[in-house]
């Protein structure tokens, strides 16, 4: 049996990028219950990808009884609905085997990652105090995408002058706005750029001098999304509510290691329930922006563990 339940997890602030602002997260929580035992799964519909949690909920509850991993890969596309039951199913595997996840799929034992936090968008003066009180951070990624980001690149810099900068301009810059903030981008140390052209009008990145790793996030979903993504980017963001689940996130993860791309492991602002397979995902990855967590005012029983090591795998309590 398959049930669905919506759940909303306020945020510890406002979050903000160049879409708009969230002061919630809203997910669904999937429960597989057979043979007496619950497998669970969490994901984040997301309106960019034309999702709602209407309609991600109605493709979850049309799959029939008896749904498995081998047959939900075709039941439905790449998203949220397929992440949600497909990381489930995995569970409910893992506890009837009495096995972890990483076990079942033949992965060496997960351990702690470094992970992005990730700064939303405001003015200069905002964002300066933001990095400034997460300093002490490795890897601060920046929410920009506006024609006036330079101030705010510049005030993250003021603020935490030691950690590496990741940048996410979400779709929101031209070719020439890119082109002129790159060298830029080179000077205040950034390294790497993440989907700074819309997907579907990216084509100019192979044009133009790319003087800094670019990262496709918007332009990459499964493992038949990377080939029209070469010589475009150089590196790849996989989430699991857009491969479609843990089963897909590992063939894309395979995949985008045979054509040399790069690989960051990224999230939707959720809870930890849909971080913990997404940790199994990141063991590889340059870049761990697995911070959705972080971002709450309260999380579910039994979270994800971070600390100056990082976000560490899930206890078999909360997922795996």
């Amino acid at each position: 049996m398959l049930t669905v339940t919506p759940e909303t997890f306020p945020l510890a602030q406002t979050f903000t990028i160049s879409r708009g602002s969230k002061t919630h997260a809203h997910v669904l929580t999937v429960r597989l219950i057979r043979q007496g035992v619950t497998g669970w799964g969490e994901c984040v519909p997301y309106a960019r990808y034309g999702e709602s949690l209407e309609s991600v909920t109605a493709q979850i509850l049309s799959l029939p009884e008896g749904i498995t991993r081998a047959t939900l890969q075709d039941a439905l596309p790449p998203g949220a609905a397929r992440n949600a039951v497909d990381c489930a199913l995995w569970d409910w595997e893992a506890k009837v085997a009495g096995k972890r996840v990483w076990q079942l799929a033949g992965l060496p034992a997960p351990g702690p990652k470094v992970v992005t936090y990730t700064l939303s968008l405001d003015s200069p003066e905002a964002m300066r105090a933001a990095a400034a009180a997460q300093a002490h951070r490795p890897v601060l990624k920046i929410k920009l995408g506006t024609p006036d980001d330079m101030p705010r690149l510049e005030a993250v810099r003021q603020g935490a002058p030691r950690s590496k900068i990741l940048i996410d301009a979400n779709e929101g810059w031209t070719p020439e706005i890119y082109s002129d903030l790159a060298p830029h981008l080179l000077r205040l140390g950034v390294a790497l750029v993440e989907q700074p052209l819309p997907a579907g009008q990216d084509g100019m990145l192979a044009e133009i001098a790319r003087p800094l790793p670019v990262c496709a996030d918007e332009s990459c979903f499964d493992a038949a999304s990377l080939p029209a993504l070469q010589g475009k980017y150089d590196m790849v963001n996989l989430k699991l509510d857009k491969t479609g689940g843990l089963t897909e996130g590992l063939r894309t993860r395979e995949a985008a290691a045979r054509l040399g791309f790069g690989l960051m492991v990224g999230c939707m602002v959720g809870s930890s329930l849909a971080m913990a397979p997404a940790v199994l995902l990141a063991q590889t990855a340059a870049e761990t922006d697995l911070d959705g967590p972080l971002l709450l005012a309260q999380d579910r029983p039994n979270p994800l563990r971070y600390d100056a090591h990082g976000v560490h795998p899930s206890t078999p309590e909360l997922w795996g």
